[in-house]
Order: structure tokens, then C-alpha cells, then sequence
């Protein structure tokens, strides 16, 4: 069975201090244990990593909202004409940005 880094990560081992992987073309194999730990079952790991996976896939609106949302250098410009017009509600070019990419990418 091929071992996962992320199902390892997710256990709580580091890479390269815990284990060392490698891929032998069917997916990554410990070809190092490291750890004073016992080293974890192949059964955990995937479990793991089936957990893992759950985790990342319940952050996609996340990364959906880290890339839709205006630069930064953006983001300060308006706001600073926000400030300057008095507009530090939700009356504001900057808080209307911000709003919209996160009703178009609910949680």
C-alpha cells in the first residue's frame, strides 16, 4: 500500500525530522522512520489522511476568496478614500470589495 506525507503530517510527524518518503510510482513510501514514535500503521495513515483531506476540501471557499479578493496595495487605496470621504461603513468602496467577493464565496 502507498504511504501519504499528508496522512503523516496530519498524525502530527514532520517531514524530513519524522519520516523520509519517497515515490515508487504507486504514491509516496516511508523509506525512513525517524520518529521515537512507533511508526504509525498503514491503516492510520490513510485514515489520516482521508481526514486530511476532508479539512482541506472544507477550506475551498477560502482559497476561492484569497484569490478573488482585491491586492492589497487595491485594498488600501480604498479604503484611504473611504476615510477621506467619510465612508468607514458599509457605505464604503472598500467594504462593498470585500463584501462581494465573500457573498459570491459563502462559507
Amino acid at each position: 500500500m502507498a504511504l501519504k506525507g499528508l496522512g503523516l503530517k496530519k498524525l502530527g510527524y514532520v517531514s524530513e525530522v519524522d519520516f523520509k518518503l519517497e515515490n515508487g510510482g504507486a504514491g509516496d513510501v516511508i523509506t525512513e522512520w525517524l520518529s521515537g514514535d512507533a511508526q504509525p500503521s498503514d491503516s492510520a495513515i490513510a485514515t489520516a489522511q482521508a481526514a486530511a483531506i476532508v479539512d482541506y476540501d472544507a477550506l475551498a471557499y477560502s482559497r476561492t476568496r484569497r484569490d478573488a479578493y482585491p491586492k492589497i496595495q487595491e485594498q488600501l487605496d480604498l479604503l484611504y478614500h473611504d476615510m477621506t470621504a467619510d465612508k468607514g461603513d458599509k457605505t464604503g468602496e472598500w467594504y462593498k470589495a470585500v463584501k462581494a467577493v465573500k457573498d459570491a464565496n459563502a462559507k
